[in-house]
């Protein structure tokens, strides 16, 4: 995971660079930081959308017109619970944390300038494993033979088309945004022979503020 973070940022960078260069006189750093909502959005089990956090670097330059193109990179620990039922049998909702990285290219159509605008564009996310409390790993799925550790390996990359606006002033802004992952998620886990056909993709709600420098 932390090659491929490294992989990220430098990608990341290379691109600034080159916008630096093309729009030297329009562009902007932005620094954020902001919380998110993951869903994972499935019928093989129960689960339930959790807050997690988000941080990352942006660059904003101009591109035609009332257009902006904004190149970013996005570091985000992503939480869900599932339903399980724990071996004295009491319910109990599993809570399960995705680290994750995420390099965007968004177009931005500017509305009013410096002050709101509509972004859209693709998302491309690396994560590594779901991660688990130890003592609830043997926890049995609700409604499943599963225990809460058999659907740990999920998919390492998925892609994600996103919606948001942004508004604020100059150099202080909030993000809104909207992600929906179309790759399924759970695709590894139907190598495992579990005897179940899994499916479930993720949908993701930011809330991010961003500083330009």
């Amino acid at each position: 995971m932390r090659k491929i973070s490294l992989s990220l940022v430098f990608v990341f960078c290379t691109l600034s660079v080159f916008s630096q260069y093309k729009y030297r006189d329009s562009n902007r750093i932005g620094i954020s930081f902001g919380v998110n909502q993951f869903s994972l959005n499935t019928n093989n089990f129960q689960t339930k959308p959790e807050l997690g956090w988000n941080a990352g670097l942006s660059m904003r330059g101009n591109f035609y017109n009332n257009w902006d193109m904004v190149y970013a990179i996005q570091f985000s620990e992503n939480n869900f619970s599932v339903a399980t039922n724990s071996l004295t049998l009491a319910k109990e909702d599993v809570n399960y944390k995705l680290a994750s990285a995420q390099i965007s290219l968004q177009a931005s159509l500017k509305i009013i300038e410096s002050h709101l605008s509509i972004e859209f564009g693709p998302i491309v996310q690396v994560n590594g494993k779901l991660n688990l409390d130890n003592k609830e790993e043997n926890n049995v799925i609700s409604g499943t033979t599963l225990l809460a550790k058999d659907i740990r390996e999920i998919s390492n990359f998925n892609f994600y088309p996103t919606v948001g606006i942004t508004f604020g002033v100059r150099h202080f802004r909030a993000n809104v945004s909207y992600q929906y992952g179309v790759n399924n998620m759970l695709e590894n886990l139907n190598n495992k022979n579990l005897g179940v056909n899994f499916k479930g993709n993720p949908g993701i709600i930011n809330g991010n503020l961003i500083i330009y420098l």
